[in-house]
C-alpha cells in the first residue's frame, strides 16, 4: 500500500535556487525560467531524485510563437479536491487532491497563454490554455529522460497495436513511439502519456529526437480552434505506484451522465477470433447465447457479418435467457449524424445494449470529434460502447462512463507470443480498460499454460472482458471455466503484488469481500509469490488454481491463510496461476458462488401467422406469459410495442408476483396509420420481470406482418426487410463506394449514369416484403464503372425463395442488362448478387432504375 505524501509545485526564476524540499515532499515539479532566452522548462523530482530532466515548454499558434521570448505576468496556486465514482477501472471510488499552479506568460506582441501545472501523489501534469480559440501548429513540449534509463516502448501506429519492447531511453531508434511509454530511472518509474484529449485538440505521439529526449508530436499539422490543450502527463512512483495510478482519469473532465444505473460491465462471449465466419450464422450465435446463459456471462458480442434479418430474433432469444447482445460496427457506418440517428434508435428497438466500433485508426482532431459525437449519441440512447482500432484511453471513461473498454493493444487478435503479456499491465493498462480479448485455450499459438491464460482477466483490467475462444474449448477445461465464471470485471481495489515488466506480473483485485489474484510469467518455470499483506484481519480461505502439467486442465486446492502469509505457486514455462480469497467464516468451504440462472418461463402470442395490414386498418394481438419454475418472478409487465407512428388501444398488464403455473394475459388492438410505409413489420409482445442477480429480464415474441405495397415505387425509396453486402452497406441512389455509408458516386454502367437504383458489392442480398400485390420488377443490371480492376457478378431476382430470373456473369464494361420480371403473387422479393465465381474483389454492382409496379 502507498502512503499519502505532501505535494508541492515549485517555480524557480533563474538564477535563484529552487525552493528547499522537506522529507514529506515526494514529488516536486520545477518550472524554470531562463530570462536570457525567455524560455521555460519543467523537471520532476521524486524524493529529491530527478526523474525528468529540464524539458522545454511552449506552444506555437498560427499567430504567435510562444516557445521563447516569454516572461511571467502572474502566478497563482490552488488545491484541487474532488471525489468521483467510475463504472470501470482499477478501483471504482476515486479521490483527487492536486496542487495546481497557474503561470500566466506573455511573449512577443503581448501574446499570452497560461501554463497550468498540477502535482499529485502519483505524478505531474501540465497543459496550455489560450485566451481565445486559436489554430495550434505545434508544441515545444518534450520530456528529457536520463539516457541510461530502461525503457519499454511501442513504435507508434494510429491503432496503437504494435508490440512493446525493452530498450533504454537513449538507445531507442530515433522515431515515433506511442503513449504510454514507461521508463525506469534508477529505483523510480516514469510513465509518459496524455489525458483529457478530445475533439478540441489532436492526439500526439512521442518522437525520440536523440539522447533521452521525447518530443510531443501532434498528429495534425494544424489543430483548429484550440483553446485548452490536453494534459501532458508524467506518472511517477515505484512500479506499484505507477501501475495503480488513476492520474489519467483524475485529470479528465467529470462525468456527463448523471444516471449510470443502465451501465453494466461484464463478461462477454465472443466468436470472431475462434471462428471468423460465425457472426454471419444465426444458429451458431444462439450456441454462444446458450453458453453465456449457462455460465452466467451477461453478454454476447456479434462481430462483423451480422444481419439485420435475424439480429432482432437473436436479441429476443438472448434476453429471455438473461443475456444481452452487443453488435460490431465499422466506424464508417456511424460516422455521420444521419447514420447514428437512423441506426441507434433501431438498435434500441431491437433490445441491443451496446456497440463495438472499429477501425478509427487515427489520432487526428477530426477523428476525436467523431469520438465526441458518438459518445454523446450513444449515451443519449443508453447504449454502451467499446472502441477497437482506436486511440488509447485519455480519461474518456470518466467523462463518458458508458465507455466500457478500448483496444489499442497488441492483443489476442494478433495471436501474440506471451513475452508482451507482462509488459501490458505496467504500460497500456495503466491508463484505462484494455480489450485484450484474453483466455485463448485452443485458438492462437498455444505457447502459454492454461493457468497463464485464465490469469489474464485478473492481470488485465477491462470493463467488458471479451473471451477469445469458443464454447466447446472452454467446456473441455471445466475447472478453468469454473474460475472464469467467478471472476468479475468490476474492481473496488487493485494492488500490485509483484512483477517486473516483460518478466512477471502478479496482481490482486478486490470485488466486494472477495479478492482475486492472478500471476503470469514468461520464460522458464519458476515460483511466483504474492505477499498477502493487502488482506485485512483474517483468517482467509484461499483457493488456488494452478497448472496440472502440459496443457491439461488446471487443478484447485484450498488452504487457510492470513495477511502475514505469502502465497507461493510453482508455475511451468510461460505459466501462471490464479486464486480466489474470501473470509474464512464458519461453514465456508469455497469462495465460489452459484451461477445465477433466470427462471423457466413461456410466452405465447397471436396471431401466429403473418398479418396483412392495410394503411388505416387495425388488428388484434394477444399475449400469455407463464412461469414454469418453482421460483416466482416479481413486478411483471406484459405489453406490445409498435412501429413509430402506430398506436395501441389497451394498457399494459401487470402483477406484483407471478408464481409457478400462473398465467398473465393481455389483449390489445394495434392501429396502422393511414400513411404507414409499405413493407414488413413486427409487433413484439414482451413480458418483463425482476429476479435477483439480473436486471429486468425481457421475454418477447413478435407478431409479424406486412403493409402491402401499392402503386409504383423505386426500390431505393422503400424499407428493406434486410440488406447484406460484401463491402460496406447497400447504398441507395449511388454506387457502393467504400466501406462507409453514403460514400458512393453516381451510379454508372458502361459510361451511362443513373439517378435511381441500388449500389451493392457481392455477395449482396436485399429483401423486401411485397405482400403479393406487385405485378412487375424492372431494372438495368451491371457492374459499376468505379471498379478499378475487372469485376464480375451474377444477378438474381428471387420471389418467395424461387429464382425468377438470373443474368449470368456480367463484367466491368459490359452493357447493362435490362430486366423485366413478373411478380404476380410474390410476397417476398430478394435481389441477390453473387461474385461471378472468381472472388468478390472489385465486384461493385448496380441495380440501376430498380422499379416496382403494383396494384
Amino acid at each position: 500500500m502507498r502512503k499519502t505524501l505532501a505535494l508541492v509545485g515549485v517555480l524557480t526564476l533563474l538564477p535563484l535556487p529552487a525552493q528547499a524540499e522537506t522529507p514529506a515532499q515526494a514529488l516536486t515539479a520545477n518550472v524554470v525560467h531562463d530570462p536570457a532566452k525567455g524560455t521555460f522548462s519543467l523537471s520532476v523530482q521524486r524524493d529529491g531524485r530527478t526523474v525528468v530532466l529540464p524539458s522545454p515548454l511552449g506552444i506555437r499558434t498560427a499567430t504567435a510563437d510562444l516557445t521563447s521570448g516569454l516572461r511571467q505576468v502572474a502566478r497563482s496556486t490552488r488545491t484541487v479536491s474532488e471525489k468521483y465514482r467510475m463504472t470501470t477501472g482499477k478501483r471504482l471510488d476515486r479521490t483527487v487532491r492536486h496542487t495546481e499552479t497557474r503561470y500566466s506568460l506573455s511573449g512577443a506582441g503581448n501574446a499570452r497563454f497560461d501554463l497550468v501545472v498540477r502535482v499529485a501523489e502519483d505524478g505531474v501534469a501540465y497543459r496550455y490554455e489560450l485566451p481565445e480559440p486559436t489554430d495550434v501548429l505545434s508544441e515545444a513540449s518534450a520530456f528529457a529522460i536520463p539516457a541510461e534509463a530502461n525503457a519499454w516502448l511501442m513504435p507508434y501506429n494510429p491503432q496503437h497495436e504494435n508490440r512493446r519492447f525493452r530498450t533504454t531511453a537513449g538507445a531507442a531508434a530515433v522515431g515515433e513511439y506511442g503513449n504510454p511509454s514507461l521508463f525506469q530511472v534508477g529505483e523510480d518509474f516514469v510513465l509518459l502519456t496524455e489525458s483529457n484529449v478530445d475533439g478540441r485538440y489532436a492526439g500526439s505521439s512521442l518522437r525520440h529526437t536523440g539522447g533521452g529526449t521525447y518530443q510531443v508530436q501532434l498528429k495534425d499539422q494544424r489543430v483548429t480552434g484550440a483553446r485548452i490543450g490536453p494534459w501532458r502527463t508524467v506518472i511517477v512512483g515505484d512500479l506499484a505506484g505507477v501501475t495503480e495510478s488513476t492520474l489519467v482519469d483524475d485529470l479528465a473532465e467529470p462525468s456527463r451522465i448523471a444516471d449510470t444505473s443502465w451501465i453494466r460491465p461484464g463478461k462477454v462471449a465472443w466468436s470472431w477470433l475462434s471462428e471468423h465466419s460465425s457472426p454471419r450464422d444465426f444458429e451458431r450465435q444462439k450456441v454462444y447465447v446458450d453458453f453465456a446463459a449457462r455460465n452466467g456471462w451477461p453478454y454476447v458480442l456479434v462481430d462483423e457479418g451480422w444481419s439485420d434479418k435475424w439480429v432482432p430474433e437473436l436479441t429476443r432469444y438472448a434476453r429471455a435467457k438473461g443475456v444481452d447482445i452487443l453488435l460490431w460496427f465499422h466506424w464508417n457506418q456511424l460516422d455521420t449524424a444521419a447514420e447514428r440517428q437512423t441506426m441507434l434508435p433501431l438498435l434500441q428497438r431491437w433490445g441491443v445494449k451496446g456497440v463495438k466500433v472499429d477501425f478509427m485508426e487515427s489520432d487526428s482532431q477530426s477523428r476525436y470529434q467523431f469520438y465526441d459525437a458518438i459518445l454523446a449519441d450513444t449515451a443519449q440512447r443508453k447504449l454502451m460502447i467499446n472502441f477497437h482500432g482506436s486511440t488509447i484511453p485519455h480519461g474518456l471513461a470518466r467523462t463518458w462512463p458508458h465507455l466500457l473498454t478500448m483496444e489499442a493493444v497488441h492483443g489476442a487478435e494478433q495471436l501474440p507470443l506471451p513475452d508482451g503479456n507482462p509488459i501490458q499491465p505496467f504500460t497500456r493498462n495503466v491508463v484505462g480498460s484494455m480489450d485484450f480479448t484474453p483466455v485463448s485455450l485452443e485458438v492462437g499459438p498455444k505457447v502459454t499454460s492454461i493457468g497463464h491464460e485464465i490469469a489474464l482477466p485478473v492481470v488485465f483490467e477491462s470493463g467488458w472482458t471479451h473471451f477469445a475462444d469458443k464454447p466447446e474449448a472452454y467446456d473441455r477445461y471445466p475447472e478453468a471455466l469454473r474460475f472464469l465464471n467467478q471472476v468479475p470485471t468490476v474492481w473496488h481495489q487493485t494492488e500490485v503484488a509483484g512483477g517486473y515488466p516483460g518478466e512477471t506480473a502478479v496482481f490482486a483485485r478486490r470485488n466486494g469481500d472477495r479478492w482475486f489474484v492472478g500471476g503470469i510469467a514468461v520464460g522458464d518455470a519458476r515460483t511466483l509469490t504474492a505477499p498477502l499483506s493487502f488482506l485485512g484481519a483474517g483468517p482467509w480461505l484461499v483457493e488456488t488454481i494452478r497448472d496440472n502439467g502440459g496443457r491439461d486442465d488446471v487443478v484447485r486446492s484450498t488452504a487457510r491463510m492470513s495477511s502475514s502469509d505469502t502465497l507461493s505457486v510453482r508455475v511451468p514455462a510461460n505459466g501462471g496461476f490464479t486464486a480466489v480469497i474470501c473470509p474464512a467464516t464458519q461453514g465456508t468451504t469455497t469462495c465460489y458462488k452459484p451461477i445465477p440462472q433466470v427462471p423457466q418461463t413461456s410466452l405465447t402470442v397471436t396471431p401466429t401467422t403473418s398479418v396483412t395490414a392495410e394503411p388505416g386498418s387495425s388488428f388484434e394481438v394477444t399475449g400469455s406469459f407463464t412461469v414454469s419454475s418453482t421460483r416466482p418472478v416479481m413486478d411483471v409487465e406484459l405489453k406490445p410495442s409498435v412501429p413509430d407512428g402506430w398506436t395501441v388501444t389497451g394498457n399494459p398488464v401487470t402483477t406484483r408476483v407471478l408464481r409457478q403455473g400462473e398465467v398473465l394475459s393481455g389483449r390489445w388492438t394495434v392501429h396502422v396509420p393511414a400513411g404507414a410505409r409499405p413493407g414488413g413489420f413486427e409487433v413484439p409482445v414482451a413480458a418483463e420481470y425482476l429476479v435477483p442477480d439480473f436486471p429486468r429480464v425481457h421475454v418477447a415474441k413478435a407478431v409479424r406482418g406486412l403493409v402491402p405495397l401499392t402503386g409504383q415505387a423505386y426500390v431505393s425509396d422503400l424499407s428493406f426487410d434486410s440488406a447484406t453486402n460484401g463491402w460496406g452497406p447497400v447504398e441507395r441512389d449511388m454506387s457502393n463506394g467504400e466501406s462507409g455509408g453514403g460514400d458512393g458516386r453516381p451510379l454508372s454502367i458502361a459510361g451511362t449514369q443513373y439517378t435511381k437504383g441500388l449500389g451493392v458489392h457481392a455477395e449482396s442480398e436485399v429483401v423486401i416484403s411485397l405482400g403479393g400485390t406487385c405485378r412487375t420488377f424492372t431494372a438495368k443490371a451491371g457492374m459499376d464503372d468505379e471498379t478499378t480492376s475487372p469485376g464480375s457478378s451474377a444477378f438474381q431476382v428471387i420471389g418467395d425463395g424461387r429464382v425468377l430470373h438470373q443474368t449470368g456473369v456480367l463484367r466491368t464494361g459490359d452493357a447493362p442488362v435490362a430486366l423485366t420480371v413478373a411478380l404476380t403473387g410474390v410476397r417476398v422479393l430478394a435481389l441477390k448478387v453473387t461474385d461471378g465465381g472468381d472472388g468478390k474483389n472489385f465486384d461493385h454492382a448496380d441495380w440501376a432504375e430498380a422499379h416496382l409496379t403494383c396494384s
